[in-house]
C-alpha cells in the first residue's frame, strides 16, 4: 500500500500522512530507476520510438504523481512531520531527477533512436517530442565529459535543497509577525471588511474583544495600507514586511547569493555565457540580451508617464496637507495613492465588493469559459477528512485537503466527455504559501481527463457571510483559471508536451487573457452580481471603474518592468554584482526604475519567491509576465473585434492555443490564431500609454 503513488483519480488526502513519504517515495524511485535500466539495456538495433521517448515519458510517473502531491501538501498544507519527510529526500530525489539527461547509456540509445531513419515516419507530435527531449537532454548536459556531469548533478542537488530553504523562511518569516490591535480609534479609515476580517482572525487565535489582527498575508495587510488614516501603523507594518526573508534565523541574503552562485556556474559549464542565456535557449525571446532588450524598449516607452504619477502623487498630498512638495514615504505611497483615486473618479475599491462573492465570481467565470470554449463545469460534493482523525466515507465522497476547498468537473458541451477535474483553494491560511497558482496533479489526454488545481490567498469569509473580493483579487481567479484551462483542455497525447508545458514566456498568455473579461461590460454581467440582491454592476460604477482602469498605470507597468530588470540582471552580470551588498546592488540595478521616495526600499531578493522558491522557476524569466501581456493584449483585439463573447473566436482560442500545449513551435500557435506575428502597440494602448513618447 502506498498511498502517495496510489492510480485513484480522486486523490484520497487523508492517507498522505508523513510516514508514508518515504516509502512511497523509495518505492516510487525504484520503480523509475528500473524503468529507465530497462531502456538502457535494450538493442540500439531493436530500439523504437515506443520503447525509448515513449517508457521515458512513463518511466517517471508514479514518482511524478507521489511527489507532485507531497510538494503540493507543503504548500497547502505545510507540518513540520511533513516538512521533514520531505526535506529527507528531496537529496536523493533531486540527484535522481539530475541524473537522468547525464545518464550516458541513456542518452546514447536516445540519440540512437532519435537521430535514426525512423524519426521521419513519426506523426507531427511525435516529431515534437523527439526534438524536445534531444534539447532537453543536451541543455542539461548530456554531451559533457563525465567529471563535468558529476559537478551538473552536485549543483542541481544543492540548488533543489538551498531553494527550498529559502521558500521555508520567507513562509516562517511571514507567519512569525502579528499586529494586534485593541483600540478601535488606531482603525480609523479601514473599510469594515477589513475590521470584521481582523476581528475574526484574533478570535481565531483567541484573543479577547475589543481586538483585532493583522499579519502580513496580502489580504490582511494591504487594506491597511491603502486605507487606514495612521500613519505610524502603516510604517509598521511596511517596516514588517520589508524584513520578510532577511532578519535573524529567516536571513535569505547567503541563499540568494549561493543560488545564484550556482546557476552561473552550471550555465558556464553547459558552455553559456550566464544563466540567462541557458534558460532562454528555447524560449520565445531566445537570449538575455534579447529579453532585457525587451524590458528595456518598454521602459523607455513608459517613463515619462512613470515620473508624472509620481509628481502628481506628491502634488496631491502637498496640497491636502497644506505641506511643501515632497518626496512620499513607501508606507504613504498606497493611501494617497488610494485617496486620488476616489477623490478624481469617484470609486471606492470597498463599493465594489459587494458584487464579486467568491461563489458568485466562480460561476460567472464558469459561465463565459463554457459560452466561449464549449465547456459545462459542475462542483461536486466533497469531504475533508483530518489525517489525525480518520472517519469513514461510506458515500465515497471526494476528499479534499481542507475544509475550504471546492471540487469541480470539466465536460466537453458536444460530446459529454470528462475533459478534466480541479480543486480550487481561495483563502489565506498559515500553514498555506502566499500568492495564487496553478498545478497539475495528473496529466490525462486525448481519453483521459485531467486532474488540476487553481490556489489562491484572497479576502476571506467572516462571521458565516461570503466571501467577498476586489476586484484585483477577482482578475487573479480568472487568471489562474486561464493556467487551468490551458491544462484541462489540452489535446496533446504527449504528457510532457501537454498543456502548460510550454516556454515560460508564452505561458502565461491563457492565463492573462481571461484577465480581460473582469472589464468587459458583457462578460461582467455574468458574475458581478450583488451578493444580496442579485443586481448587476450599476451603470454609474461601472464607468467610474473603466474610467479609473489605467489610474497611475505607468505605475503599475514600471513595477513589473522594475523586477524583471533585477532578474535578468542579476543573471546576465552575476559577476559584476557578486559579494556586494544586496540593497546596493538593488538600487544601482533600479536607478531610473524606482519612483523616488524618502526612505530606501530594503530589496525584495531576500522575499522574491518567483526567483529563488526553485531551482529555476521564473529566474531569468520573471520578464514573461511582460511579453506574455503583449501577446494577450493583441489576441484580445480579436475577440474584441467579434465579440468579446463569440463562441467562434473562443472555439479557435480553444483549437490553437488551450487544445495544443507544446505540441507545436508557440510562435506558430500564435500565428495560427491570429494570422500574424504579434504587435507591441495594443498592450501600450490597453494601459493608456500609447502615446508615451520614446526616450
Amino acid at each position: 500500500m502506498h498511498p502517495f503513488l496510489s492510480s485513484d483519480f480522486h486523490v484520497r488526502w487523508s492517507t498522505l500522512v508523513p510516514e508514508a513519504v518515504e516509502p512511497d517515495v523509495r518505492h516510487a524511485l525504484d520503480l523509475a530507476k528500473s524503468a529507465i535500466e530497462a531502456i538502457c539495456t535494450q538493442d540500439p538495433a531493436a530500439a523504437t520510438y515506443e520503447s525509448t521517448f515513449i517508457a521515458l515519458e512513463n518511466a517517471t510517473e508514479a514518482l511524478g504523481h507521489g511527489w507532485g502531491r507531497l510538494n503540493h501538501l507543503d504548500s497547502v498544507s505545510d507540518n513540520p512531520a511533513q516538512r521533514e519527510a520531505l526535506n529527507q529526500m528531496l537529496p536523493e530525489v533531486s540527484d535522481f531527477y539530475s541524473s537522468i539527461p547525464l545518464n550516458e547509456r541513456l542518452w546514447n540509445i536516445l540519440k540512437a533512436v532519435g537521430e535514426g531513419p525512423d524519426v521521419v515516419k513519426l506523426d507531427p507530435v511525435g516529431k515534437r517530442l523527439v526534438e524536445e527531449t534531444l534539447a532537453d537532454f543536451r541543455q542539461s548536459g548530456a554531451d559533457l565529459p563525465e567529471k563535468q556531469k558529476q559537478r551538473v548533478a552536485a549543483i542541481e542537488a544543492e540548488l533543489s535543497k538551498l531553494t527550498k530553504q529559502y521558500a521555508e523562511r520567507v513562509l516562517d518569516s511571514t507567519n512569525a509577525w502579528e499586529l494586534v490591535i485593541t483600540d478601535e480609534s488606531k482603525l480609523a479609515g479601514l473599510p469594515e471588511s477589513a475590521m470584521a476580517a481582523a476581528a475574526a482572525n484574533a478570535r481565531t487565535k483567541g484573543l479577547e474583544a475589543p481586538a483585532w489582527r493583522f499579519t502580513l498575508q496580502f489580504p490582511s495587510m494591504f487594506p491597511l495600507m491603502q486605507h487606514l488614516h495612521d500613519d505610524a501603523i502603516r510604517r509598521q507594518v511596511w517596516e514588517a514586511s520589508s524584513q520578510v526573508g532577511a532578519c535573524g534565523e529567516y536571513d535569505n541574503t547567503t541563499l540568494v547569493w549561493r543560488i545564484l552562485e550556482l546557476r552561473h556556474e552550471k550555465s558556464a559549464i553547459l558552455g553559456h555565457e550566464h544563466f540567462a542565456d541557458l534558460t532562454l535557449l528555447r524560449r520565445m525571446a531566445k537570449t538575455g540580451a534579447g529579453a532585457l532588450d525587451f524590458i528595456k524598449n518598454l521602459h523607455s516607452r513608459i517613463l515619462p508617464a512613470f515620473h508624472a504619477d509620481f509628481r502628481q502623487l506628491t502634488h496631491y498630498k502637498a496640497a491636502k496637507t497644506g505641506q511643501p512638495a515632497d518626496l512620499l514615504e513607501p508606507w504613504e505611497t498606497a493611501y494617497w495613492a488610494e485617496l486620488q483615486r476616489k477623490e478624481n473618479y469617484d470609486l471606492d475599491d470597498e463599493a465594489l465588493r459587494p458584487y464579486f462573492p467568491v461563489d458568485g465570481v466562480m460561476a460567472g467565470m464558469f459561465e463565459i469559459a463554457s459560452r466561449l470554449f464549449g465547456i459545462t463545469i459542475q462542483q461536486k460534493e466533497t469531504i475533508f477528512i483530518d489525517p489525525q482523525f480518520p472517519i469513514s466515507n461510506p458515500l465515497s465522497l471526494i476528499e479534499v485537503w481542507h475544509p475550504e476547498v471546492s471540487f469541480y468537473e470539466i465536460h466537453d458541451s458536444q460530446s459529454g466527455s470528462h475533459l478534466g477535474s480541479f480543486y480550487a483553494d481561495w483563502h489565506p491560511r498559515e500553514s498555506k504559501r502566499g500568492g495564487a497558482w496553478m498545478n497539475s496533479l495528473h496529466t490525462g489526454g486525448p481519453c483521459e481527463p485531467h486532474l488540476g488545481l487553481i490556489i489562491g490567498n484572497m479576502s476571506p469569509p467572516v462571521d458565516g457571510k461570503p466571501a467577498l473580493l476586489t476586484h484585483r483579487e477577482v482578475e487573479t481567479i480568472f487568471h489562474e483559471f486561464g493556467h487551468l484551462l490551458h491544462g484541462m483542455l489540452s489535446e496533446v497525447p504527449v504528457k510532457s508536451l501537454s498543456g502548460t508545458n510550454v516556454p515560460w514566456d508564452f505561458v502565461e498568455l491563457p492565463s492573462q487573457i481571461m484577465e480581460n473579461f473582469c472589464w468587459d461590460r458583457q462578460s461582467l454581467d455574468l458574475f458581478a452580481r450583488h451578493h444580496e440582491t442579485g443586481e448587476p454592476i450599476p451603470d454609474d460604477l461601472f464607468a467610474k471603474m473603466i474610467a479609473a482602469r489605467n489610474y497611475l498605470s505607468a505605475s503599475g507597468f514600471m513595477r513589473q518592468l522594475s523586477f524583471a530588470k533585477l532578474d535578468l540582471e542579476l543573471h546576465i552580470h552575476f559577476e559584476k554584482w557578486h559579494g556586494n551588498d544586496l540593497d546596493a546592488v538593488d538600487k544601482e540595478i533600479l536607478a531610473d526604475y524606482r519612483a523616488p521616495l524618502k526612505t530606501p526600499t530594503p530589496t525584495m531578493l531576500r522575499r522574491f519567491g518567483h526567483l529563488f522558491s526553485s531551482p529555476t522557476g521564473y529566474a531569468a524569466g520573471y520578464y514573461s509576465y511582460k511579453w506574455a501581456e503583449v501577446l494577450d493584449a493583441d489576441a484580445f483585439t480579436r475577440f474584441q473585434d467579434e465579440g468579446v463573447l463569440n463562441p467562434e473566436t473562443g472555439r479557435s482560442f480553444r483549437e490553437h492555443i488551450l487544445s495544443k500545449g507544446n505540441s507545436a513551435p508557440v510562435d506558430e500557435l500564435y500565428r495560427r490564431f491570429m494570422g500574424r506575428d504579434p504587435e507591441l502597440e495594443p498592450l501600450l494602448v490597453r494601459a493608456g500609454l500609447a502615446a508615451a513618447p520614446l526616450a
